[in-house]
């Protein structure tokens, strides 16, 4: 019998105790997926042996009589599971018929980032991670893991957050022994709700370790007897969790920064570069929303008031701003970046990330203009404030969100025929069947209203 060789790679692997892989991709929803391979195994896995049936799978758009797609793992992409340590994950490109598959998630954004690329661009995102952490509740359905008191404001509580420890800190301590340095968190202003702030990375690495990050928090949090929600809006009162994207470029020859500079006539401390980019993310906003903000439940979060707080913080004009946070594009205080803000928890961050680059792009290529920044409250604007302005609202609903992608060309351009097509029915069938569900709401407002 003949084995593999081993590469060095693999026995590093084998060295640290790993004795299982995890060849890993997403749904359209940004869900991990995989087969289980022992790592006697890391060669034949590498090569893409392991086969899957697309039809299995939300957004994996194939028929039952197709040729399987085969994961092909990237080697850079490799962590041991923090809370199993016999076991390492790899993000990978789905390939079908010996070339990569149109509609796989990190294709599409390899896709975007090779046009980026062709212009001299690299791209940087963080991620601001907001969940809630929750136990089952046979009444009430989940409750926080805190059986403290609720606060009409529990926004940056000292106590709650310290109730929360012993999953936090070994979330913490997991997230920086894969080196993503955390350099803050919190408890947020929803009930259980938190946020974890950890550095930037390329964009596709970013995305991989988003993805990592939701299966990670899901499986700590049950070692504790709680479950991590990304749910972006669990309580109606209460805000919601978002999943703001802070976005650079870099010029790859020299790594620098191009979205900084040293004059800023604005005020914002952002390039021209970056003012042209914002451009292009506002013109293409409605389209991008149903992608970072891509479920029915996101749009209970992109609403201006409805917080124990007052305002619920979270973008609703397609607008952008200095480091005001009633803009949805925002250049936080230092300048050097921008932040979206639409996004949300439950966002595939390969396509959202995919969308908005390319829509940046756009915006570089035709110099366009995002006009003067807005420093005031916008929450604030009447009506006929924000139309002489030209301001647009957000979509309100994933029914209007999905209207928006359709209607916008960027979208298919994007993602492809087969995995704009599976998108949009998948979304549009989503919001049918919301529609046609019977609410509690409903109950009691209409069953004994005669």
């Amino acid at each position: 019998m003949t084995h593999d060789p081993i590469t060095p790679a693999q026995a590093a692997l084998a060295e640290a105790g790993v004795e299982y892989l995890l060849a890993s991709y997403v749904d359209m929803h940004g869900v991990s997926k995989a087969k289980m391979v022992p790592i006697d195994h890391y060669a034949r896995m590498m090569t893409g042996s392991e086969l899957f049936t697309g039809a299995a799978l939300d957004g994996v758009p194939q028929d039952v009589s197709d040729e399987e797609v085969a994961a092909h793992p990237d080697p850079a992409s490799a962590r041991i599971l923090p809370w199993r340590g016999d076991t390492a994950w790899f993000a990978s490109d789905l390939y079908t018929k010996g070339k990569p598959f149109e509609a796989c998630s990190r294709n599409i954004l390899k896709r975007a980032l090779s046009k980026a690329e062709a212009m001299g661009y690299g791209m940087n995102l963080g991620i601001e991670a907001e969940f809630f952490v929750f136990q089952e509740d046979a009444t009430l359905g989940f409750r926080p893991l805190s059986a403290r008191q609720h606060l009409a404001k529990p926004a940056y509580d000292a106590v709650r957050l310290l109730d929360n420890m012993p999953w936090l800190s070994d979330l913490v301590g997991a997230m920086n022994k894969l080196g993503w340095a955390v350099y803050s968190f919190d408890h947020e202003d929803g009930i259980g709700q938190f946020e974890i702030d950890f550095k930037y990375f390329p964009v596709l690495e970013m995305a991989d370790n988003f993805v990592f990050l939701r299966m990670m928090a899901t499986e700590i949090a049950n070692k504790h007897g709680g479950f991590a929600s990304f749910m972006p809006k669990p309580y109606a009162d209460r805000a919601g969790s978002g999943a703001h994207f802070n976005i650079s470029l870099y010029d790859l020859a020299s790594g620098q920064n191009l979205f900084k500079t040293d004059s800023d006539p604005r005020g914002c401390d952002l390039s021209k570069l970056g003012y042209h980019f914002i451009a292009g993310v506002l013109r293409h906003l409605p389209a991008i929303c149903a992608v970072v903000a891509p479920t029915v439940n996101s749009y209970k979060r992109l609403i201006k008031q409805g917080s124990m707080s007052g305002f619920t913080w979270a973008p609703v004009f397609a607008c952008y701003g200095n480091n005001n946070r009633t803009n949805t594009v925002r250049i936080p205080r230092g300048g050097q970046r921008i932040e979206l803000r639409a996004a949300d928890s439950a966002c595939n961050p390969y396509l959202g990330a995919a969308m908005v680059l390319e829509a940046g792009l756009e915006g570089i290529r035709e110099q366009l203009d995002p006009g003067e920044p807005h420093i005031e409250n916008m929450y604030l604007k009447t009506p006929d404030e924000l139309a002489a302005l030209g301001i647009r609202q957000l979509p309100e609903t994933l029914e209007q969100a999905i209207d928006a992608f359709v209607a916008d060309p960027l979208s298919r351009r994007v993602f492809g025929n087969e995995m704009f097509t599976a998108w949009t029915e998948f979304k549009r069938a989503e919001w049918t069947s919301y529609i046609n569900h019977v609410s509690d709401w409903e109950y009691q407002r209409y069953l004994k209203f005669y």
